[in-house]
């Protein structure tokens, strides 16, 4: 049956329009972070959390992040509230690490280290040297970790 569309009609039908492409933007980014997460169950038992400041990728401002190591991944996130449904604003794969150091001298920055892939170097600043130490420590064992798992995966030379 035909019936006369009232103004408002098109308006909500936009909206309508657009509800469901900010839902399927939020269902590719849920399935992207699904890939980048392979499995870690991150909210539950990290091998390392805290605070550091992070430099952004495009935008070279310091911001505030909550990190979480954990099975060779690296997650950040915008609050420390982290649970199943929690996407992460980023993930580094510590198999694509080469180094984990301080970079105080580099940045000029107190309390600086870098960890550095093939393709990048990102930089973080903890709240002390204390933190930094044990971030380098634990991510530098994390490294390790991963690089033995790919000689035991591959065998010797």
């Amino acid at each position: 049956q035909f019936r006369d569309e009232e103004p408002g009609d098109l308006v909500d039908r936009e909206g309508g329009q657009k509800r469901r492409e900010g839902i399927m933007a939020q269902l590719l980014n849920r399935l992207r972070a699904e890939e980048r997460i392979a499995g870690v169950e991150f909210w539950h038992s990290p091998e390392r959390c805290g605070w550091l400041m992070k430099q952004g990728e495009y935008i070279k401002t310091w911001r505030r992040r909550w990190f979480i190591l954990k099975q060779g991944k690296i997650f950040w996130f915008k609050t420390e509230e982290v649970g199943p449904s929690s996407i992460p604003r980023g993930v580094v794969d510590i198999s694509r690490c080469l180094s984990i150091k301080g970079a105080e001298d580099v940045i000029n920055r107190a309390h600086a280290f870098e960890l550095s892939t093939h393709s990048e170097t990102m930089f973080f600043i903890a709240d002390s040297d204390k933190e930094k130490e044990e971030w380098i420590s634990s991510v530098g064992r994390a490294i390790v970790r991963q690089s033995k798992s790919v000689v035991d995966d591959y065998g010797s030379y």
